[in-house]
């Protein structure tokens, strides 16, 4: 079984370039909104090209990031020079073995479905633990689930746009395989991006992989690493979340009065 980050490194690339078009910074106001009350350091997990990174830390948001993928970060510092910012920290490392101090931070952000890279239970209680370890007691943590992923109808070589002009200037196209697992609840992209034409037309195919638990599932998760729930959220504007909600949104946070004595034990599906 892939562990989840397989195939990001091919997607670098076109990932600004796609999500500019997609998601842009419509959560950027919520984690900036929510960094702000909450004070303190922050640890953005999965924080890949800086896509929210950077705009935080231009803010003067104490922001730190970590991503495995060292193609996505090696984008943050254009992304910053663009901005007229600093170049953030961001570490690469594994979000599963965060390399951080405990209790290092005051809010820990998994934003834009994070988790659901992780696709297996060990990895996703292994990467709610960590959360755990290195927040400050008191400290919050916010993850974002993306709904519609599992729901994403069938398909095969589907051509999903064109445009005149890519990341690179030249002409582009996507072909996007689509395979649903629902027994696992394992959604496969295969994407094929064409750039150029003719003999100088470069194909990039890579293949990235989602894991979607239903929310209270997450929540249920969240609570045996030992955090308390305070808010489910179904948009970015901090409406009620339901079923229905386009957006799936968990404040969860460690309690306050936590010591060494009283770290939870180790989580369910977690192995020694």
């Amino acid at each position: 079984m892939p562990a989840g980050h397989e195939g990001w490194g091919a997607y670098a690339p076109f990932y600004d370039w796609e999500n500019a078009r997609t998601m842009g910074r419509r959560d950027l106001a919520f984690w900036q909104q929510l960094a702000t009350q909450t004070g303190g350091r922050v640890l953005e997990l999965g924080s890949g090209t800086g896509r929210l990174t950077v705009p935080l830390r231009r803010q003067g948001i104490p922001i730190i990031g970590v991503d495995r993928t060292a193609e996505m970060l090696r984008r943050v510092g254009p992304r910053a020079r663009r901005s007229r910012t600093a170049r953030p920290p961001i570490s690469l490392g594994d979000v599963t073995r965060l390399p951080f101090a405990d209790d290092s931070f005051r809010l820990v952000m998994a934003p834009y479905g994070l988790l659901q890279s992780l696709l297996s239970d060990v990895l996703l209680a292994r990467t709610i633990r960590e959360a755990w370890r290195v927040l400050e007691p008191g400290g919050l943590f916010g993850l974002d689930l993306v709904p519609d992923v599992p729901k994403w109808r069938q398909y095969t070589r589907k051509l999903v746009f064109f445009s005149p002009a890519g990341p690179r200037g030249l002409p582009i196209t996507l072909r996007e395989t689509v395979r649903q697992d629902r027994e696992k609840g394992l959604t496969t992209f295969e994407q094929e991006y064409s750039e150029g034409r003719g003999k100088t037309r470069q194909v990039t195919p890579f293949t990235i992989r989602f894991r979607t638990l239903p929310l209270p599932a997450i929540a249920a998760r969240v609570e045996r690493a030992g955090f308390q729930v305070e808010a489910v959220l179904g948009d970015y504007r901090g409406a009620e979340w339901d079923r229905r909600a386009d957006v799936w949104l968990l404040l969860a946070r460690k309690p306050a009065a936590v010591g060494r004595a009283g770290s939870p034990s180790r989580p369910s599906g977690e192995s020694a």
